[in-house]
């Protein structure tokens, strides 16, 4: 059995891009969007008063979380991540100088203690290309 689960997502925050050109220049669908200026509104759709006043995006870089194995982990599934991303590094870097902020958001669901490594270029292409990392460690999914 393995150690953990793991889920990454993306989030990206902008004064005003269109959602729709991130999921363009990214190639990936996003989860949820709003734009600077659209209503507030909660999961429900109820009005909350007021309008965005930035522009947000987020989607999923995996289907579902996966079991960490020998081959698969957090660290392949950034590398995995990066090399995807790589085509976008001109519109990633155009975001980040234009007041942008990309997260890369790790989700892990730790059945016991483990360890994760990054390597220097992991991290350092992570930067070039503008992202923060989160990481949140939650407790396993109920029925585990």
């Amino acid at each position: 059995m393995s150690d953990y689960e793991f889920m990454m997502s993306m989030r990206i925050r902008h004064p005003s891009v269109e959602p729709g050109e991130i999921s363009r220049n990214l190639g990936i669908e996003p989860q949820h969007t709003w734009r600077k200026g659209d209503p507030r509104r909660d999961a429900n759709g109820v009005d909350l008063g007021g309008t965005h006043r930035e522009s947000y995006w987020t989607g999923r870089l995996m289907a579902q979380p996966e079991c960490a194995t020998d081959q698969v982990g957090v660290e392949s599934q950034i590398l995995h991540t990066l090399a995807q991303l790589r085509k976008s590094f001109g519109f990633l870097e155009m975001l980040k100088n234009e007041g942008g902020r990309a997260e890369l958001l790790v989700s892990i669901f730790a059945r016991e203690e483990f360890r994760l490594e990054f390597l220097p270029e992991s991290l350092s292409l992570l930067g070039r290309l503008g992202f923060t990392v989160a990481i949140e460690m939650k407790p396993p999914p109920l029925g585990d």
